[in-house]
C-alpha cells in the first residue's frame, strides 16, 4: 500500500509565491523519482519538474527560472517552490512517483492533487 499526498496549494496574487509538498509513504522500498505535473481547464496534463533519486532535476521551460523542484530525501518527500506565479500558472497540480515496492516491483503512483489559483 502506496499514499502520495500533496498540499500547499491555495489563493494567490500575480507575483506572489507557494511552496507545495509531497510526501509517499507505505510499503516502500526506494522511491526512483518523483515529480509535478499540472492540468489547467480544457487543457492536458503537462509536465512540470521532475526529480530523480540521485538529485538531478528537470523542469519544463515554462518554468524556468521561476519554479524550483527539490527533496526526495529520506522522507520521501518533493517540493515546488513557486516564485512570480502569473495567471497561466492557475491549474490542479498533481504529484508523481516512481516507487519501488517490497514486492520487488515498481509502480507509478499520483496524488489526489492540489489547486494552486493564482488572481490578477
Amino acid at each position: 500500500q502506496v499514499q502520495v499526498v500533496e498540499s500547499g496549494g491555495g489563493l494567490v496574487q500575480a507575483g506572489g509565491a507557494l511552496n507545495l509538498s509531497c510526501a509517499a509513504s507505505g510499503n516502500i522500498v526506494s522511491v526512483d523519482n518523483m515529480g509535478w505535473y499540472r492540468q489547467a481547464p480544457g487543457k492536458e496534463r503537462e509536465l512540470v519538474a521532475t526529480i530523480a533519486s540521485g538529485g538531478r532535476t528537470n523542469h519544463a521551460d515554462s518554468v524556468k527560472g521561476r519554479f524550483t523542484i527539490s527533496g526526495i530525501n529520506a522522507k520521501n518527500t518533493v517540493y515546488l517552490q513557486m516564485n512570480n506565479l502569473n495567471t497561466e500558472d492557475t491549474a490542479v497540480y498533481y504529484c508523481y512517483a516512481k516507487i519501488l515496492l517490497r514486492s520487488f516491483t515498481n509502480d507509478e503512483y499520483w496524488g489526489q492533487g492540489t489547486q494552486v489559483t493564482v488572481s490578477s
